[in-house]
């Protein structure tokens, strides 16, 4: 069994991470932060989601010891000039509120028409581990979700922003009313981890 560090609490996104990674690497078992020894996260202060998903990787195989992959997602809204972006969990301000940032998101589009309201979803991830000389290295992989913004909340799956983004792949649901099959496909997170888990199976042997 291979144990792989997934440096998040969120339990939607360790299943997610958790079905597609299997499909490369059976053996796998992944970790989250609940499941190991309290360490202080690192600010997500980095401009990128590439920068920020490093950072949290890093931090976790440090504290960790294990193969630790980590990412950083977010929406961007055109006709916000690309935000909320790397702010997207922190849109509303503290505490991270999913339901306080879509609100806020909604109210900032609330005179934006539809044909304006196009956005995409980015998600960063990134995988660091020690070679066999027991240097560190890292990959890191970026996957992408176009799409645009409804006027309302709609769905009881996925989480963040799924509510209320309906993607060009499967017009008419929102990504929070999609399988978890269908979400999988088409995601953002689907697309980097199906990128980088074959990489993390072949530099895990």
């Amino acid at each position: 069994m291979t144990r792989i560090f997934v440096a998040s609490r969120n339990a939607k996104k360790l299943q997610e991470m958790d079905r597609i990674l299997r499909a490369h690497l059976p053996a796998v078992e992944i970790v989250g932060l609940d499941d190991v020894e309290f360490y202080d996260e690192p600010v997500e202060d980095a401009p990128t989601f590439a920068g920020n998903a490093l950072l949290k990787a890093r931090a976790g195989f440090t504290a960790t010891g294990l193969p630790t992959v980590a990412d950083d997602s977010g929406l961007c809204v055109d006709a916000l000039n690309g935000m909320p972006g790397v702010l997207s969990a922190r849109w509303s301000g503290p505490p991270k509120s999913d339901a306080r940032n879509n609100e806020l998101l909604l109210a900032q589009l609330a005179d934006v028409p539809d044909e304006r309201r196009g956005a995409h979803f980015v998600c960063a991830v990134a995988f660091v581990y020690a070679d066999a000389e027991g240097a560190e290295r890292s990959v890191v992989v970026e996957g992408r979700m176009d799409g645009r913004v409804l006027r309302e909340v709609r769905g009881s799956g996925g989480f963040g922003y799924d509510v209320l983004f309906v993607a060009d792949d499967r017009p008419g649901l929102t990504t929070a009313e999609l399988t978890v099959e269908d979400k999988d496909a088409i995601s953002h997170r689907g697309k980097a981890l199906r990128e980088i888990a074959p990489q993390v199976a072949e530099l895990l042997g």
